[in-house]
């Protein structure tokens, strides 16, 4: 069985479509695309620095982009995953993966999602800083005495903290016991109450998006689970930019389910790094460039019944 993850905010690097760009019609829906949002997505996934590609509203549509474009180019139109989950942003990736979105609403939705939690980040400073390693239940009570959200639970041993700069520079002065500190490249308290207002703009948006039900398994952040609704889906994305991503509940989910191999799209490497230590067993490849699409084809080949 394969599932395919489509990383969240903070996995992208300078430059990393370039080589997709050699890909045949790659560009000309980057291009598409790029009308869409209202962005150079060209650009950004290849010229652009660190800098500009952290801020929340160039990131967003430009990590959905390069996971529906790299997906277009492995499966070519053709079949689909037997399942699909993305971290974060991701979702929307994964929705229009699935089938529930269209390429083109998801980008207008991640548009309008991307814009609307980078003006809710400027009005406090806030940010995002990973919890690796400690005991569960002391980094928990930890965060908790800070103030801090746990706004990722991503596994056993790796929680992300957020909160305002005063918070999370509190917890690097008083760190969880056994615990590393490590400071996220992103732009503000993502899932957490800092994001309200963006949760009211997609509330808007919603009620006027066409929506199908899923062509094939498409898991939820909020709890892991299966969702058959395409308006449902659609409901838990918005309530989603504000509640905590349960990535340990989806891989729960994806061990019950019997998933056998993850296949990680672009900017590949965090969810199969996890998914590494946490999933023994299961066969992981990130497809980071096209080099990689010839082994992810066979591994598809391999896994699907």
């Amino acid at each position: 069985m394969i599932l395919l993850a489509a990383p969240g905010q903070g996995a992208q690097t300078p430059g990393f479509l370039t080589p997709w760009l050699e890909v045949p019609g790659v560009a000309d829906r980057l291009g598409w695309w790029s009308a869409v949002t209202g962005l150079d997505l060209v650009r950004y996934g290849t010229e652009a620095d660190a800098e500009e590609i952290r801020d929340t509203a160039v990131a967003q549509p430009l990590l959905v982009s390069a996971a529906l474009a790299a997906f277009e180019t492995l499966y070519d139109g053709s079949d689909r995953p037997d399942a699909v989950a993305g971290h974060s942003v991701g979702e929307l990736a994964a929705a229009a993966v699935a089938g529930v979105l269209s390429p083109e609403a998801a980008l207008v939705l991640v548009r309008e999602r991307g814009r609307a939690m980078a003006d809710a980040a400027a009005v406090t400073e806030t940010g995002m800083t990973a919890v690796l390693g400690g005991d569960p239940d002391d980094v928990l009570a930890v965060l908790d005495r800070h103030g801090l959200t746990p706004a990722n639970v991503n596994a056993a041993g790796q929680v992300v903290a957020a909160g305002t700069l005063l918070q999370l520079q509190a917890l690097a002065d008083d760190p969880p016991a056994k615990a590393r500190l490590r400071k996220l490249s992103v732009a503000g308290a993502f899932h957490t109450e800092h994001m309200a207002p963006a949760v009211a703009t997609l509330r808007r948006l919603a009620p006027g998006v066409r929506v199908a039900d899923p062509a094939i398994t498409l898991l939820s952040n909020r709890d892991g689970a299966a969702v058959a609704s395409g308006r449902e889906y659609l409901t838990r994305l918005a309530e989603q930019v504000s509640a905590p991503v349960r990535w340990d509940a989806c891989m729960a989910t994806m061990r019950d389910l019997g998933v056998t191999a993850i296949i990680e799209l672009p900017p590949a490497g965090t969810l199969v790094g996890i998914a590494k230590r946490e999933l023994k067993g299961v066969e992981t490849l990130a497809l980071k460039t096209p080099a990689d699409l010839a082994q992810a084809r066979e591994l598809i080949k391999a896994h699907t019944a």
